[in-house]
């Protein structure tokens, strides 16, 4: 039985605030032949610095930089050690310093983690934060190889060296647990993949049924190839600051009331039972009468842990009371209805009932991946947990519209402006949470944005 010891839930806290001034971002595809990496990177970033309303020029802006985090999963991919070396030269920072990020799939939100803690430590006060990844280089078999590598080699690589049977295993005992029909997973995506056809960004956009997704061609049962997040080529990128600067910079800056990180063992095995560590809205006697053990094999305590944090961080004590929109980490549709119980929309076992009660709907109590998430819009993995925070900027922000429903950003990416585009700006959204996620649940990040 795993135990707290003193100091283990301690709330963490900013020296100082931290805000988020501008983000940016490619379109994102299986493959972008045509541009470098660092050119993908350069193109975010100048999205963020141009074309969101900064109150100086870029010149300006690249003089203000102090620090730079940046964000890669694997080195493998674009066969380019240092990689970050690279982009840092093309964007022009040299001679500042910087690092770079690595926590599997939760690599993004880590990457905003690390560049947020320089701001509130007040050893910088412009950090841009920029995640890209090159999935273009090598086969998808390869690809999906690589990726696997981010779970125990010596435990679920046994499982064929691909993530959608790692959480396929789950998927079928989160099912038989539970109760839940087959259906229930193919609604989420079903509405993923249909946001995502109003987005100039998205990859993979579609408009299906349901039954559409459960005759889809199997991966690994349950899981059909709908219900598996995309490979993609992308990038994206952020700047953070703290509050001098970012009213310096913008007239609409977004506060960082909270990012957190949570871990568990990367094999699944060693996971031991424990006590649910409840959020600050479940009663007490909520798990009183369980009869499961917990984690167990169907829950993911790392993102208990990001979230029981963030939520006291943030003062959050309601999500969905309190909360306007949602970024989850949908790699696979049974992550999301995962992530729905680990961060306490419903109780565990009941996660389903927040995408059958249209609450994850816009107009919904908590509308969840109006970007398309990682099903319908992207999975490149080192820009995955940048972007989700970059679509829950502009949201607060009220640039939706901008970013989204301009026909010329349309035509930047080849693309034309569907006639029966959705308008999915949430009203008045003050709050927004995002969900970056890694391996079986080995790291996970929670990030909570407000208005200023």
């Amino acid at each position: 039985m795993i135990t707290f010891g003193e100091g283990n839930l301690r709330i963490p806290r900013f020296g100082k605030p931290v805000y988020i001034v501008a983000g940016g971002m490619t379109d994102f595809r299986k493959t972008y032949p045509e541009k470098a990496t660092e050119e993908l990177a350069a193109e975010a970033l100048n999205m963020a610095s141009l074309e969101n309303d900064l109150k100086v020029s870029m010149p300006e802006f690249k003089r203000l930089v102090n620090f730079c985090v940046y964000s890669q999963f694997a080195d493998h991919f674009g066969d380019q050690l240092l990689a970050a070396a690279r982009v840092h030269d093309a964007l022009g920072f040299d001679p500042l310093g910087n690092f770079e990020v690595k926590t599997g799939g939760a690599t993004g939100g880590h990457a905003v983690l690390a560049g947020a803690m320089a701001v509130a430590s007040g050893y910088a006060d412009v950090v841009p934060v920029v995640g890209w990844e090159r999935m273009d280089e090598v086969s998808t078999r390869q690809g999906n190889s690589y990726i696997a590598s981010a779970a125990c080699k010596n435990f679920e690589s046994e499982l064929g060296w691909m993530y959608a049977s790692y959480y396929a295993l789950m998927a079928q005992r989160y099912l038989y647990e539970n109760q839940v029909p087959r259906e229930t997973l193919a609604k989420i995506t079903v509405k993923n993949h249909r946001y995502a056809c109003s987005s100039p960004f998205s990859q993979n956009p579609m408009k299906l049924t349901e039954q559409e997704v459960l005759e889809n061609k199997m991966v690994s049962d349950p899981l059909s190839f709908l219900e598996c997040c995309l490979m993609s080529t992308g990038a994206a990128a952020l700047v953070l600051a703290d509050e001098a600067m970012a009213f310096k910079l913008t007239d609409r800056p977004v506060r960082l009331a909270a990012i957190c990180s949570g871990t568990h063992t990367l094999r699944t095995a060693d996971r031991r039972p424990m006590a649910v560590l409840r959020l600050p809205h479940e009663p007490e006697n909520l798990y009183r009468d369980r009869k499961w053990d917990w984690p167990g094999f169907s829950a993911f305590l790392a993102t208990r842990m990001a979230a029981y944090l963030a939520y006291q961080m943030a003062g959050i004590g309601n999500p969905l009371e309190e909360l306007d929109l949602l970024e989850t980490h949908d790699a696979f549709t049974i992550s999301d209805i995962q992530t729905y119980e680990d961060i306490g929309l419903r109780p565990y076992g009941r996660g389903r009932e927040f995408i059958e009660s249209g609450e994850a709907y816009l107009g919904g109590k908590l509308p969840t991946n109006l970007s398309g998430g990682l099903l319908g819009a992207m999975h490149a993995v080192g820009a995955t947990g940048i972007f989700q925070i970059v679509e829950v900027l502009w949201q607060l922000q009220d640039k939706w519209a901008k970013f989204h429903a301009d026909p010329k950003m349309w035509e930047r990416f080849g693309k034309v402006m569907p006639g029966d585009i959705e308008n999915l700006q949430v009203p008045n959204a003050r709050r927004g949470a995002a969900i970056s996620h890694a391996g079986t649940g080995s790291h996970v990040t929670m990030a909570i944005l407000e208005r200023a």
